[in-house]
């Protein structure tokens, strides 16, 4: 029989094709510290979060309250779980995030794309599909500045004739 690495004949491809390729490994590793929990940070507007996620029922504290009370709003809440959701890991992670700076709806988006990053840490195999979801990607929207002789960012000041 001939060796597995030349092909001479399209009858020889079939035998070739039917023996199991090792299994691939995975391009990352896994990366947690030692109480067992993957680390990230998050960004979005002028919010920035610390996210710690470690296997559990579910729970999400930030700040040290849980998310009904910090995020009041349920839309905001819905923000936090899509990472979970997309990776069907709805209920299987406890998540403990600090958040600083800009105002609840940004926080929300901080808190996600931690999430969505520490996610990708803890396993792996879900890169793929939180990245294809886009939450790995740091939204860089900001608000822009006031300009000098402006109403706002671009508003002029209102034209008088007299």
């Amino acid at each position: 029989m001939m060796s597995d690495t030349t092909v001479t004949d399209l009858a020889d491809l079939s035998t070739v094709a039917e023996t199991p390729a090792a299994p691939a490994a995975p391009l990352r590793e896994k990366e947690v510290d030692a109480q067992g929990r993957a680390y990230a940070t998050g960004r979005r507007k002028d919010a920035v979060a610390r996210v710690w996620i470690k296997p559990g029922s579910g729970k999400v504290v930030v700040n040290g309250r849980d998310q009904e009370v910090y995020f009041a709003r349920p839309t905001l809440r819905l923000v936090i779980d899509q990472p979970f959701q997309v990776a069907d890991r709805a209920g299987q992670y406890d998540v403990i995030a600090t958040v600083k700076g800009g105002g609840l709806s940004g926080q929300a988006g901080a808190v996600k794309h931690g999430i969505a990053q520490a996610l990708a840490k803890f396993e792996p195999a879900l890169r793929g599909a939180v990245k294809a979801a886009g939450f790995l990607t740091r939204d860089s929207r900001v608000v822009e500045r006031k300009k000098y002789g402006r109403a706002k960012a671009r508003r002029s000041f209102q034209f008088s004739k007299r």
